[in-house]
């Protein structure tokens, strides 16, 4: 399954890791984080045993946003390949499961290489690895047991998908260094969070074809939209220790930037469709997830960060509109 580092947090002042949750690393507690931080560690993770806290923190399971943008791309591919009922059914489960683990994998690639400058970001700073709450060890056990699942699932796909998905580990990979040599890391984490499309519609017909391509570029342009809101939040610091954004990048003009990705995403997921062949409702349906995305559009304020983790956060209903408009396309 193809895999992301981007995960949707929720602005919170606790400490990162309270008192006791912690596992086999020192300052175990984690600092202090004040402001805007990504750490949710209340709810049904403070009911967790203690040693289990730094891994569903490491894994972002906490916060589903990530999965469910890793996973929607996948859905538009097995929608746009048209399987047959239970096969769909099956198909969607085995996305669903294998976007929870690979999600989960590529928050630890990244927060291996990125530990350093964790640290001197308020929003990560208390995370497992650069609050030693885990050490790199632990970090590289939990994702050999999640590689494990995300190669278990792969299994259950048609043999071009086992092709595809090694190649997607070598995008897993490479994503976290794209932010030190260039300014369009967010346009790498497309190509990684996007792999789902190519996957999804690759499992359900068993070929790479114009449509297969076509959706891949779709799902490219809506990540780069939306992972460009989500740099906003740590533009300031990113400057400081010198990370390059797209956010960064475009500043001021980001709205107009954001407006063409997504409209670039509607125009080529249009043409997806039409190549697929899907009918003639797909092409009106496309108007909601237009709107939900032009909404992002108008409310975006670059120097609100909480204001730009729930347009980040609001994807969600984009992405599964987007797969109301493929269904609407069986018809």
């Amino acid at each position: 399954m193809a895999a992301g580092t981007v995960a949707a947090m929720q602005p919170r002042t606790e400490p990162a890791l309270p008192s006791g949750h912690a596992s086999g690393g020192p300052s175990a507690s984690g600092p202090t984080v004040s402001g805007h931080t990504d750490i949710v560690a209340t709810g049904w993770v403070a009911r967790l045993p203690p040693a289990w806290v730094p891994y569903v923190l490491l894994a972002r399971a906490d916060r589903p946003i990530g999965t469910w943008l890793l996973f929607l791309p996948g859905l538009w591919g097995i929608l746009l390949a048209r399987p047959g009922g239970w096969e769909a059914a099956r198909l969607v489960l085995l996305f669903a499961i294998g976007s929870l683990a690979m999600r989960a994998a590529g928050c630890v690639v990244n927060d291996l290489w990125d530990r350093d400058i964790d640290r001197k970001v308020a929003r990560t700073a208390g995370r497992p690895l650069a609050s030693g709450a885990l050490r790199p060890r632990q970090a590289f056990a939990f994702l050999a047991v999640l590689l494990a699942v995300g190669l278990g699932v792969l299994l259950q796909l048609p043999p071009l998908c086992w092709a595809l998905g090694v190649s997607s580990l070598v995008l897993v990979a490479l994503y976290p260094l794209a932010k030190r040599v260039t300014w369009w890391p967010q346009l790498v984490m497309g190509f990684t969070f996007g792999f789902g499309a190519p996957m999804g519609y690759a499992a359900g017909t068993d070929r790479i074809d114009a449509a297969w391509a076509v959706l891949y570029a779709a799902a490219i342009l809506w990540d780069l939209g939306f992972d460009t809101i989500y740099a906003h939040q740590d533009r300031e610091d990113d400057a400081l220790v010198g990370v390059k954004s797209t956010a960064r990048l475009f500043g001021e003009q980001t709205r107009p930037f954001l407006a063409a990705c997504y409209a670039g995403c509607i125009l080529v997921l249009a043409a997806a469709g039409w190549l697929a062949g899907l009918g003639p409702w797909f092409y009106p349906a496309l108007a909601l997830p237009a709107g939900l995305l032009a909404w992002q559009v108008i409310r975006l304020d670059i120097h609100d960060p909480a204001l730009c983790l729930r347009l980040f956060r609001a994807n969600r209903e984009a992405g599964l509109a987007v797969g109301l408009a493929i269904l609407a396309g069986w018809m």
